[in-house]
C-alpha cells in the first residue's frame, strides 16, 4: 500500500511535537515507503512550516507609531518599502538555497532509494548463499553417509570374499575326495569285470565240457545203459555247475552294472563338483578384482 502525503505530514508533526527532527529515516520508520516518495512531501511541510513562521507585514507598534508621528506615515512606508526590499531579496535568495538543497536532497534521496534496493539484494543474495551453504552442509554430509556406507560395503564385500575362499578351498578338498572316489570305483569296476569274464570263461569251459559229455553219452548210449545214466548223472552234474555258474555270471553282470552305475554317480558328482568349483572360482575372481580399490581405500 503507498504511503499518503496526509500520513507523512501527520507523522512529521508527530515528531516534531516531540521534539524530534522530522528526517526522511524517522518518517520511513513511522509510515514506510521508499525515500523518493517522502522527500517531496517533507519538503513541502517544511516549506508550510516555514512560511507559517516567516512574518509578511504587521501594523507599527504604538510607541512607534507615537513617536514617528512627527515624520508621517510616508516615513514609515519607506522603511516599510525597504524592509519588504530587503525580505524579497532574502526570499529570492533562499529559495534559490532551498532550490538548491532541494536538488541535493533529491539526489541524496535517489541515491538512498538506490542504496536501499542495493541493500536488499545483498540481503536477497546473502539469504541465497546461506541456503547454498546448507544445502552444501547437507550433501556434504550425504556423502559422508555415503562413504561410511560405502566403507562398510567394502568390509561386507572383504569378509564374504573371504568366506566364498574358505568355501572355494572345502570345494577343492571335496572335488580331490570325489576323484579319490572316482578312482576306486574304477579299481572295483576293473575287477568286476575281470570277475565276469573268468565266470565267462568258466561258463563257456562247462558248456564245452557238458557238450562232451552229452556227445559221448549220446554215442556209448547204445553200448552200455549204466554208462548213460552215469553220464546221464554227470550231465546233470554238469548242468547243476552250468546253472551255478550261470548264476554267477549273472552276479557278475549285476555287480558290474551296479558299479558302473557307482561309477556313473560318481562321475555326475564329479562334473557338479567341477562346475560348482568354476562357479565360485568365477564368482571369487571379480569379488577380489573389485575388492582391490576398496582395500587400497582403506
Amino acid at each position: 500500500m503507498a504511503v499518503t502525503k496526509e500520513q507523512i505530514f501527520s507523522a512529521a508533526d508527530e515528531l516534531a511535537a516531540g521534539g524530534q527532527k522530522p528526517t526522511l529515516e524517522a518518517i520511513r520508520q513511522r509510515t514506510g515507503g521508499s525515500y523518493t516518495t517522502i522527500s517531496p512531501a517533507l519538503n513541502e511541510w517544511k516549506a508550510r512550516q516555514a512560511t507559517a513562521a516567516a512574518p509578511l507585514r504587521e501594523p507599527a507598534p504604538q510607541a512607534v507609531a507615537d513617536r514617528l508621528a512627527e515624520l508621517g506615515a510616508d516615513v514609515w512606508a519607506v522603511a516599510l518599502d525597504l524592509a519588504n526590499a530587503r525580505l524579497a531579496v532574502e526570499r529570492e535568495a533562499l529559495e534559490k538555497a532551498r532550490a538548491e538543497l532541494e536538488a541535493d536532497r533529491n539526489e541524496a534521496t535517489e541515491l538512498a532509494d538506490k542504496l536501499a534496493s542495493d541493500v536488499e539484494a545483498l540481503q536477497s543474495r546473502l539469504a541465497s548463499i546461506e541456503a547454498a551453504e546448507a544445502a552444501a552442509r547437507g550433501e556434504a554430509d550425504e556423502l559422508r553417509a555415503s562413504l561410511t556406507a560405502a566403507q562398510e560395503q567394502a568390509h561386507t564385500a572383504e569378509a564374504r570374499a573371504q568366506e566364498i575362499e574358505r568355501r572355494a578351498g572345502e570345494l577343492r578338498t571335496e572335488l580331490d575326495r570325489a576323484h579319490q572316489d572316482a578312482d576306486q570305483a574304477r579299481g572295483a569296476l576293473a575287477e568286476q569285470q575281470k570277475a565276469s569274464q573268468a565266470a565267462a570263461a568258466q561258463l563257456d569251459q562247462v558248456r564245452g565240457e557238458l557238450v562232451k559229455a552229452q556227445a559221448k553219452a549220446e554215442a556209448d548210449q547204445e553200448a552200455h545203459q549204466e554208462q548213460r545214466k552215469t553220464a546221464a548223472a554227470e550231465a546233470h552234474r554238469m548242468a547243476e555247475r552250468l546253472t551255478a555258474a550261470q548264476g554267477e555270471r549273472d552276479q557278475a553282470r549285476q555287480d558290474a552294472s551296479a558299479a558302473r552305475e557307482e561309477a556313473a554317480r560318481l562321475a555326475g558328482q564329479l562334473t557338479a563338483h567341477q562346475e560348482q568349483n568354476a562357479a565360485l572360482l568365477a564368482r571369487i575372481q571379480p569379488a577380489a578384482d573389485q575388492d582391490k580399490p576398496a582395500k587400497g581405500r582403506k
